[in-house]
């Protein structure tokens, strides 16, 4: 499958996560292949829908930051490892550089974002992120959601720059953002320490992780209906 290239490859062995990849492949490229990217990658994509994410997308990742400081926090007291809290450290700095992104392509597309309110999908997924940031939520269940996240934008976004794509020229600073190599290596060191992490855990962290996974695909499938404007 396709969709497994990018983020899903690389780890040693593949890991818990290859294994996660190959058992759920039919909601994964559900998420990784939704029509929105596909009609992006094909140059059909009507702009309303782009604008509607571009909008919603700018509320989610602000409502991100704070899921990306707590995964930090829990590295910090739970990770053996020095490096993840680089790498997580690495990731929180560049929200602050998107969200000003988001800011200029909303300029320039005429997107008011200023009392913009988050629709339903958007508001569940914000109460999904809030969940894992508890005290309750291990460092391993929250690096697998972070990885999970931040994958399946750059499975997407890839797509919409691979050779005999049609993306239109106006949407190829988007789809690189999330879809260049170097994100894809940003991604690639998540899966490891999520790998790492899921090597070590219990039975029962391994379910929670496994469950945290599918809610993110559930959530980023239903976040691409909404911006497709199906309700």
């Amino acid at each position: 499958m396709e969709g497994k290239n990018n983020a899903a490859e690389g780890a040693s062995g593949g890991g818990m996560i290859m294994a996660w990849l190959n058992k759920h492949h039919t909601i994964y490229s559900r998420a990784t292949r939704h029509p929105f990217i596909l009609s992006t990658r094909d140059g059909t994509v009507d702009l309303s829908s782009f604008k509607r994410w571009l909008e919603q997308d700018y509320i989610f990742v602000r409502e991100f930051v704070p899921f990306v400081a707590s995964v930090l926090l829990k590295a910090w007291r739970e990770s053996e490892d020095g490096s993840d809290m680089e790498v997580i450290l690495s990731g929180l700095a560049s929200l602050n550089d998107e969200i000003s992104w988001f800011k200029k392509e909303a300029l320039k597309w005429g997107v008011l974002l200023s009392g913009t309110s988050p629709q339903k999908a958007n508001q569940d997924y914000c109460r999904f992120l809030e969940s894992l940031m508890s005290s309750e939520i291990s460092y391993t269940v929250a690096i697998t959601a972070f990885w999970a996240i931040e994958a399946v934008y750059q499975e997407s976004f890839s797509l919409c720059l691979k050779h005999g794509s049609r993306t239109p020229a106006e949407l190829m600073e988007t789809c690189q953002r999330w879809g260049s190599d170097s994100f894809g290596q940003y991604c690639h060191s998540l899966q490891m320490i999520a790998n790492k992490r899921l090597e070590k855990a219990p039975d029962y962290i391994l379910g929670k992780a496994e469950e945290a996974f599918l809610s993110v695909l559930e959530h980023e499938i239903e976040f691409w209906n909404m911006s497709n404007g199906e309700w």
